[in-house]
């Protein structure tokens, strides 16, 4: 059931193989993670294709096919963004409700309420025959990523060793990546399907939540969920099915005396704001998820066949372009996978900024000399923009993206996990859905401004993880407090002396 090679004991990290238990269980899980990124990939290409435009948005059909129309403005339609971006709405609404799942049920149920979720939303899409239905199947896949987004990253950093945890939790960015390209290889094929191809692209969505539903029957709830409800025995149980080994006790003693810090915690979320020595690590958290939505990336992700088609590129083009980007993405991924608990969170993230604000400047150059505002971008400068945009999206598929869900998941201790987690993931979702509501706004009034306007926002995140973002690296998740935050150059200073902060509390 395991490998041979037990991880070193030393430096606060607890004896543990890396169990087929524990990737079967982190691969499963991060199946909620396929569901998001199919969802991210799906929309833009649904909503170029001239079919569902005609049934739900003839007015941005006319747009779009209207001689002589803005390159930047023919599909500024607040309505159609509503269609992408109300599935954020509700998932900031859903991810509150999940963290209290997480902590009564389980984030092994949990889960299988987002797959529940997520079927509902699909059917009801896949069988739209108004805005109003859509919009309400949006709302439904919405509970169903809020549900999915809270749960699995803390379920995979909680089951995993803690040297293997960076690697494990990386999964779930990397089911996000492979969602995408899978929903960008079916809408290139079905865009093609007429009148119903549309339906076939969105009702896909249901393959990834029925597998996380039946899937999450075959996995173990985490150690620490088990504990922290009452279940002791089967707590122990389960982290010695996870480690490996049966010298378990020094983490297990671990995981019982967070979970009885915990449980004198008895208003998570009003101590998490309150509390001194829990600012470090919300708004390090909260940041990331706002800096991982402001690199840019979603305007690809949500918008890459109307962002190319936008440049000049035929349909079937830029369908077949944002392909490429999803696959890009996909294989990058695969440097976190294998480099994260190598090289550390913060190389990559310092690394990664640089790459992506040289691309971003430069297509943003690339447009503003070339695209105007009926013209087409001549077709060398319109490849140089996809490849530009394919090194843009290197560097986030190894950094913002599967580290901006990594850390907020491992710096928060047991008594505030899960309400710590909410906030990052809602504001995640909270910056999505302006970004999707948003953009083709910003683009129709920005122009090419609109890729300075993130590059911006770049220098600023790089300067974050330069100088205040710890590094995490092969840290136990209960010892973060003493090994990372009271250590740092900066965020020491929130914490008090042990004995002065208990005679406060």
């Amino acid at each position: 059931m395991a490998n041979h090679i037990v991880a070193p004991s030393s430096g606060g990290n607890f004896p543990a193989k890396l169990t087929k238990q524990v990737v079967l269980c982190s691969l499963i899980a991060a199946f909620g993670g396929l569901m998001f990124g199919y969802d991210i990939g799906i929309s833009g290409g649904v909503t170029s294709m001239d079919d569902f435009l005609l049934e739900f948005f003839p007015s941005v059909y006319e747009k779009k096919h209207r001689a002589k129309e803005n390159n930047y403005c023919k599909y500024d339609n607040q309505l159609l963004q509503l269609f992408t971006s109300s599935l954020y709405l509700a998932a900031v609404v859903c991810s509150w409700a999940a963290a209290f799942c997480c902590k009564r049920f389980g984030r092994k149920r949990t889960m299988q309420m987002a797959a529940a979720f997520f079927l509902v939303g699909v059917v009801l899409n896949a069988a739209s025959v108004n805005l109003y239905m859509l919009i309400a199947g949006r709302i439904c896949l919405g509970a169903g990523i809020g549900f999915g987004n809270q749960a699995v990253p803390l379920f995979i950093s909680e089951i995993a060793p803690a040297q293997y945890r960076g690697g494990l939790n990386v999964c779930f960015q990397m089911l996000i990546t492979i969602g995408i390209l899978i929903a960008n290889v079916v809408n290139y094929f079905t865009s093609k399907i007429h009148p119903y191809g549309w339906r076939i692209s969105l009702g896909g969505a249901g393959f990834p939540a029925i597998f996380l539903g039946l899937g999450s029957l075959l996995i173990v709830e985490t150690p620490t969920s088990l504990i922290e409800r009452g279940k002791a025995e089967e707590g122990l149980k389960a982290l010695k099915t996870t480690r490996g080994v049966e010298d378990v006790q020094k983490e297990y003693e671990e995981i019982v005396k967070a979970t009885e810090t915990a449980k004198k915690i008895k208003h998570p979320f009003r101590n998490l704001i309150m509390k001194r020595s829990s600012w470090p690590q919300l708004f390090c958290g909260t940041i990331l998820q706002v800096f991982q939505q402001f690199t840019g990336i979603n305007v690809i992700m949500f918008y890459a066949p109307v962002l190319f088609q936008t440049m000049g590129l035929g349909a079937d083009a830029s369908l077949l372009s944002a392909v490429v980007t999803g696959s890009i993405n996909s294989v990058s991924t695969l440097v976190a996978v294998f480099g994260v608990d190598k090289f550390g969170r913060r190389k990559l993230l310092i690394q990664a900024a640089v790459q992506m604000l040289i691309s971003q400047v430069l297509v943003g150059a690339i447009l503003t000399q070339h695209l105007k505002t009926t013209n087409a971008i001549p077709l060398p400068y319109a490849y140089l923009t996809v490849f530009l945009i394919c090194v843009f999206v290197m560097g986030f598929a190894w950094s913002w993206g599967p580290l901006g869900w990594l850390i907020p998941s491992e710096i928060f201790p047991l008594e505030t996990r899960p309400a710590g987690f909410f906030f990052a993931v809602s504001s995640n979702m909270i910056c999505t859905f302006i970004i999707a509501q948003a953009f083709l706004t910003m683009l129709c009034q920005m122009r090419s401004g609109i890729f300075f306007f993130f590059a911006a926002w770049i220098v600023v995140m790089g300067s974050f993880a330069v100088f205040l973002l710890p590094e995490t690296k092969g840290v136990p998740i209960d010892e973060m407090n003493e090994q990372v935050w009271k250590k740092h150059w900066f965020w020491h200073r929130f914490f008090k002396p042990e004995d002065e902060e208990q005679a406060k509390c």
